[in-house]
């Protein structure tokens, strides 16, 4: 069965063909732009976006051998893709990453509704979710909202152009009004509890399992050279496709997505809360399956800062500059909290910022880049940490994935065999999986996993640097919490300089 998945990143639009046997046969890959009007924004232009992805997937079906059976996309979610009554945009699409909102987050934290929430759905507020945007286009915008008609996310926009049928995809629905407990509703007592009753006007229809299916309207089928009533598939947004593509998909297992977001998560079958509130709680798009999710907001774009800084040309060179110096960086750390909005896992700090601790005359430019690379890799384990599951191996994904030095790093650092892919593309695969099932193609998404999703022999932690980063996380994480003591300074005098700044 030849199909066309689409999974639109947040930089990069990828669409993949399968031929008849599932095979990874054609990939084309085209960027797309970030906009950024003012300091902390995040934004995309809607049309750009569609007109990036039907030419993708037109590229494909040009390429591809054979009936296409079907068309599925996955998409980076949270943000807010604002639509008419006509379902044009109202405006650039507001995306997950922007922090805009910082600081009706900040107040949402101080009052208890964040951990209100939390223990209601799981999820923690963070300012690229949907209620802190829709809150803060309330005050600043209210042009905007009166224009509006439907929230979506980026997968939404896409599957409404596609197939012309406005719903939220359950794994999209998820946060921040989504039920926990009910994978096809949304929750009304969180609308109260951000005082945005007044937005449910703006919620479509959750869609889950065969009902996530429509066919391409003729007007698309035009443009993207398919037949109309080819099926379509709202596909699980990335982190969900991704997990489900890496064959992360039975209770316990675990992968990490090392992208745009540095996303850790696990699968669950029984979501238990802890005290303390952190990360994300997402279906799956499995039935009876969630994933608990640790997304950061500063990802692989760390390395590319660091690459700057340095005078290097790409991450590649910043990884084997860090091989130089032993592990450890001879005392250097690095908290790598570097997104304008602070961090969203796995802790809520909407002022959180990176720091170098520890540095000296005696650290050269290896020193810094070792201190980069494990500051962001112990993350990962913090994350994994956060979850509560200790895995019997961790599968990696994305572009980061594709480095052998960080693999076996990650491996060190976790302490757990690493375990890749032979696809390219990870989320496209899981999307490809949810396809073969939502149109009745497989009886189950672990039937195609063990039919379609191929892993490479494991990468073993290293025996005796594996200890030694036993010892650094343990004083990485004090290290993280010192430093946040500064945080709420930091953060007004960035305030009283762009004051003086305007």
């Amino acid at each position: 069965m030849a199909a066309i998945c689409v999974d639109a990143g947040t930089t990069i639009i990828k669409a993949v063909g399968y031929d008849n046997g599932g095979r990874e046969t054609v990939v084309v890959r085209q960027p797309t732009h970030v906009l950024h009007a003012r300091p902390g924004w995040a934004e995309q232009d809607m049309m750009q976006v569609r007109h990036t992805v039907f030419d993708a997937v037109r590229a494909v079906a040009k390429q591809l051998p054979g009936r296409v059976e079907f068309l599925a996309v996955t998409a980076q979610g949270d943000g807010a893709w604002l639509t008419d009554h006509a379902g044009a945009p109202t405006g650039p699409a507001v995306l997950w990453n922007d922090s805009r909102a910082t600081s009706v987050v900040q107040q949402w934290s101080d009052d208890g509704r964040l951990a209100a929430a939390y223990h209601r759905n799981g999820c923690v507020t963070f300012a690229g979710l949907p209620n802190a945007i829709l809150s803060w286009l309330r005050v600043n915008d209210p042009d905007r909202l009166a224009a509006s008609a439907t929230l979506l996310t980026c997968g939404g926009w896409l599957f409404a152009q596609l197939a012309g049928v406005v719903i939220m995809e359950e794994s999209d629905a998820s946060a921040p009004f989504g039920s926990l407990h009910n994978r096809s509703q949304y929750d009304p007592r969180l609308l109260e509890l951000f005082d945005l009753d007044w937005a449910e006007r703006l919620l479509p229809p959750v869609a889950a399992d065969r009902r996530r299916v429509a066919p391409l309207c003729a007007a698309a089928a035009a443009e993207v050279s398919l037949p109309a009533g080819t099926p379509v598939v709202a596909a699980p947004y990335d982190i969900a496709s991704t997990a489900i593509g890496v064959g992360a998909i039975r209770p316990g297992q675990a992968c990490s997505i090392l992208g745009t977001t540095l996303c850790t998560e696990v699968v669950t079958d029984q979501v238990t809360l802890g005290p303390e509130p952190h990360g994300l709680t997402v279906a799956l798009g499995l039935a009876g399956r969630h994933l608990r999710a640790m997304p950061t907001l500063a990802g692989t774009q760390v390395l590319t800062w660091a690459c700057e800084l340095l005078g290097l040309m790409q991450p590649h060179d910043l990884i084997e500059l860090a091989g130089q110096a032993r592990a450890g960086a001879s005392g250097l750390v690095f908290l790598p909290y570097l997104s304008p909005a602070g961090e969203r896992a796995p802790f809520i700090a909407p002022q959180a910022r990176g720091t170098l601790l520890g540095l000296c005359l005696e650290h050269g430019r290896e020193h810094v880049a070792r201190a980069v690379v494990e500051g962001l890799t112990l993350v990962i384990r913090d994350c994994l940490a956060a979850s509560g599951v200790t895995p019997a191996e961790l599968r990696i994904c994305g572009g980061g994935a594709a480095n052998d030095d960080w693999a076996q790093l990650i491996a060190d650092i976790v302490g757990l065999p690493v375990r890749r892919c032979t696809d390219s593309e990870i989320g496209a695969r899981g999307a490809y999986v949810v396809g073969r099932v939502a149109t009745g193609a497989m009886a189950s998404a672990e039937e195609a996993v063990v039919e379609y999703v191929n892993v490479r022999d494991p990468i073993e932690p290293d025996p005796v640097l594996s200890p030694r980063y036993d010892d650094l996380f343990g004083q990485f994480v004090p290290l993280r919490r010192h430093a946040a003591g500064g945080w709420p300074q930091l953060a007004a005098l960035r305030q009283e300089a762009n004051h003086d700044h305007t």
